[in-house]
């Protein structure tokens, strides 16, 4: 049975970095499309950023290109999205999934079907 984790959630100013990790157990993530989603209260859920099979193609939403990164770790079976400049408006429950179709990934949310627990992201001064 496939397990993702997330974690990193962390309290942060305006301008800081967190790193989100999502580390899966059961499922090998390197043949796998993994997307980062994040859901804010009272707002629909919206994809961030994925990253495809090898070799590993990535996409990012508008709001966050050129301020949040996806990579691989193989051998750690783990996802990252590096969050830089963070905003107020980056904040929610942040969540990592799994597409298990052949192609590259997309930020919609209805090829996934593995979901971890997510964590709290909270940007404030």
């Amino acid at each position: 049975q496939a397990q993702l984790v997330e974690s990193g959630g962390d309290l942060a100013q305006p301008g800081e970095s967190l790193r989100l990790s999502c580390a899966a157990s059961g499922v090998n993530l390197e043949d796998l499309a993994v997307g980062w989603f994040r859901q804010a209260p009272g707002k629909r859920r919206e994809g961030v950023s994925c990253i495809s099979p090898t070799p590993g193609r990535t996409a990012y939403r508008n709001s966050v290109k050129g301020r949040f990164t996806i990579t691989r770790d193989n051998a750690k079976n783990t996802v990252y999205l590096a969050m830089n400049n963070l905003k107020p408006e980056d904040t929610a429950v942040y969540y990592c999934a799994t597409d298990p179709t052949f192609g590259d990934c997309a930020l919609d949310s209805d090829p996934y079907n593995h979901w971890g627990q997510g964590t709290q992201v909270t940007v404030s001064s």
